[in-house]
């Protein structure tokens, strides 16, 4: 056996077992948070124009769903709860990239500097893109959600539903939690959180939440499986000098081509990921990688064709051209500071 195919057998084993075993433990962690957070909470705290609302949203979108595509379910129910448009935008912003799980395999593949930079631009750019767009009444291009079909793969429930579980990845809504909630959707405090979590897992109230975490996996495993193996592939195969000589440190034009080739794929950060690591081992600038990471995950054709049927065209384009404007921004960033 050749020692380019020992090298791509052996970073592919090393990856799929790190990433897998990541992916699984964050994701099941952020299902448990998921059942202790009442959806009309959620769009209670939204509905303010006050500042927090715009970082309630950011931290919305890091505990829900995995891909661009799976947040227009939900975005279609905060829109319907008639929560905030700015903060609305926010999560809408974020949810793609700063879920724990993207933030863990950034941090253990690239280190914490660039994951920094990752983090910092994903919070600040959707959080003033919101707030700029709410100022401007970008508000009126929004769509009647109560006229709109389909959702994620379409499957987001008929228009009258208030259900806004994503179906295309993501966790569960709570059925199973032990918390009893009031008519309003609000927690009523007869035990503590605590007490309450330690009769769930007495009862196996979590033995479902696994099953979700297992099938969520199984979702992403074949985008996992490809980005991998083609990440590997190039690790073992491609020449260093390739790459470099198109994509290194001293073209700095390969950063927005990086943001603009990334933006109309619909490639899950858990594909992209490995990948990038694989290009930025053979040579390519840390801030095309930044650029392409944040392009691919952040928006995709599959995405803007789903948010069409919330947005008339104005904010869609805006949509588009925020995620860009984010992913060069950042690329640029990383190419200063990494």
């Amino acid at each position: 056996m050749s020692q380019e195919m020992q090298d791509t057998l052996g970073m592919f084993a090393f990856l799929a077992l790190e990433l897998s075993a990541l992916f699984l433990l964050i994701s099941y962690l952020v299902g448990v948070l998921q059942r202790y957070v009442p959806q009309e909470k959620i769009a209670a705290a939204l509905s303010a124009r006050r500042g927090k609302s715009y970082l309630y949203a950011a931290l919305l979108g890091a505990i829900t769903p995995f891909c661009s595509c799976s947040t227009i379910p939900l975005l279609k129910g905060l829109i319907r709860a008639r929560a905030g448009f700015g903060p609305m935008m926010v999560f809408l912003f974020a949810s793609p990239l700063l879920n724990p799980v993207i933030v863990v395999l950034l941090s253990v593949t690239f280190g914490l500097k660039l994951t920094g930079i990752f983090v910092t631009f994903g919070l600040l750019v959707s959080v003033i893109a919101g707030w700029v767009l709410q100022r401007l009444g970008f508000e009126r291009y929004l769509l009647n959600v109560d006229t709109v079909k389909g959702g994620c793969s379409a499957a987001s429930g008929n228009a009258g539903s208030t259900n806004t579980e994503p179906s295309c990845s993501g966790g569960s809504s709570g059925a199973s939690s032990s918390i009893t909630y009031s008519s309003q959707g609000y927690a009523i405090p007869v035990v503590s959180y605590y007490e309450s979590l330690l009769g769930d897992i007495r009862a196996g109230k979590f033995n479902g939440l696994w099953n979700e975490t297992w099938s969520d996996f199984r979702k992403v495993l074949p985008y996992l499986i490809v980005g991998i193996a083609v990440g590997s592939v190039i690790y073992g195969f491609v020449p260093a000098d390739l790459l470099a000589a198109y994509a290194g440190d001293d073209n700095p034009f390969a950063i927005p081509i990086a943001a603009v080739i990334g933006a109309p794929l619909y490639i899950r950060a858990e594909a992209v990921i490995p990948l990038a690591a694989a290009l930025l081992g053979k040579g390519v600038s840390a801030g095309a990688v930044m650029a392409l990471i944040i392009g691919s995950a952040g928006a995709s054709l599959t995405e803007l064709i789903l948010l069409k049927s919330l947005f008339r065209w104005p904010l869609v384009a805006v949509f588009l051209a925020v995620v860009i404007g984010m992913a060069i921004s950042a690329g640029y960033a990383t190419f200063l500071l990494y």
